[in-house]
Order: structure tokens, then C-alpha cells, then sequence
């Protein structure tokens, strides 16, 4: 039981299997296979027993958005449960760098040309092959991480005179008091301007929304296993 709610194994199992369904929906909506529409289930502050009901269904793919909290959970799990897929949706810190290589397989939040260069000299070090996401600021918040809609055909340009690395997809996070849909479809657009296939878009609120507008990765918590504290 999670330590922080009252939620129930059983709950948890019940919720995941809603949002794979409701996922199955919308890909059926959008005439798309819903077999290409990754779900992430995002664990940040959630602790082993809470994801282990998931982990027992032989779910693979999971989110966090801090390394040292990811470093202190995952090891331990991953000697149990084998082919954990890794994801890291929250902001990298170049010092971090190295150790995020050692647990994630995709990174989603690559916003920074000084990043896109310590990652290549330490996947190139490490001899590791990564899936590396362009995180768009489609809201222009001040506050918010991410490539400005604006400065993106430069820095793609930018990134290709890196020897090996290579971004597969693009990845944002709408503004909370604005219609999701506006910003999905301004992605989709992107996506296809700069032949960038990989979607990451939707969370628990909003990711049917997201998987009309070709999103091939959802990120839900929340939805999942209920509200973090």
C-alpha cells in the first residue's frame, strides 16, 4: 500500500487496466494501432509496493522524473523484474549525465545543445545507445524546460554536427490553463515538418486527447496508482 494514500493493490490494478483500455479506445477513435502507443506509467514518489502490482501484470515501461530518487528505487527492482524499459521525463542536469545513462533507455527531456553534447561524449563512453526526445516549450512559459518552437530547425542543426547522436521524437508538457489539443497538434506538426516520429504527449488528464493527435508515448501516474502527496 502506498505510503502516503490509501489505495489498494486492487485499485491499482483496476486503474491500470482502464487506461489501457481507454488507450485501445482512442487508437480505435483515431484509426491507429494501439499497439504503437507506449504507456509509461510514471512512479515518482511512489515506492516498490505500490508499483509491484503493475510489475506483476508484466508491465515494462516506466517513468521517473528525478535520478538520485530513480537510483534509490530501480537497481533493486530491476534484479527482480527483468526488461524494465526506463524512462526519464523530468529535467537532466549535465552532472547527472553519467548516471542517468547507467538506468534510462529514453530520455525525454532533452532541452539544451550543452546536454545534447555531454550525453554523446558519455554514450559514446559508455558505448550505450539511448532514445533521445526534444522537449518543446509549445506554451512559451518562462518557467517551463524546453526548446522554444521558434529555435528548433537551429538547434536540430545544431545536434547533427554531433557525431553520434541522434533525437528520435519530441516531447511536451501543454500549459495547465490552456486547451492540451492546441498544443498536441502544433507537436504532430512539428513531428512531421522535421520527420521526428516519436510522440510524447498525455498524461493522465489528457492522453486520450494526446493519442488522437499521434502521441506514441503516454505518461500517467496519477491515473494509475492515484495522487502523490
Amino acid at each position: 500500500m502506498n505510503e502516503h494514500y490509501q489505495i489498494t493493490h486492487q485499485e491499482i490494478i483496476k486503474n491500470f487496466t482502464s487506461i489501457k483500455e481507454k488507450i485501445i479506445f482512442a487508437a480505435d477513435k483515431a484509426d491507429r494501432d494501439p499497439s504503437t502507443i507506449k504507456l509509461v506509467a510514471v512512479t515518482k514518489k511512489f515506492n516498490e509496493d505500490t508499483i509491484k502490482p503493475i510489475l506483476d501484470l508484466g508491465h515494462l515501461e516506466f517513468g521517473e522524473n528525478r535520478i538520485q530518487e530513480s537510483l534509490n528505487k530501480w537497481p533493486r527492482i530491476l534484479e527482480e523484474y527483468k526488461n524494465i524499459r526506463l524512462h526519464l521525463i523530468g529535467p537532466l542536469q549535465t552532472n547527472k549525465t553519467k548516471e542517468c545513462l547507467t538506468l534510462f533507455d529514453t530520455i525525454h527531456t532533452l532541452d539544451r545543445l550543452k546536454l545534447a553534447s555531454i550525453l554523446d561524449k558519455e554514450m559514446n563512453n559508455c558505448m550505450a545507445s539511448k532514445k533521445i526526445y526534444m522537449q518543446v516549450n509549445t506554451g512559451l512559459e518562462e518557467q517551463k524546460s524546453g526548446i522554444l518552437p521558434s529555435s528548433i530547425n537551429s538547434f536540430l542543426k545544431d545536434t547533427k554536427d554531433i557525431d553520434s547522436f541522434n533525437i528520435t521524437g519530441l516531447m511536451c508538457i501543454p500549459p495547465v490553463d490552456e486547451e492540451p489539443s492546441i498544443h498536441f497538434a502544433f507537436l504532430k506538426k512539428l513531428s512531421d515538418t522535421y520527420n521526428l516520429k516519436d510522440l510524447s504527449m498525455g498524461m493522465s488528464n489528457d492522453f486520450e486527447k494526446a493519442i488522437l493527435f499521434g502521441s506514441t508515448c503516454v505518461r500517467i501516474g496519477a491515473g494509475i496508482f492515484g495522487k502523490r502527496g
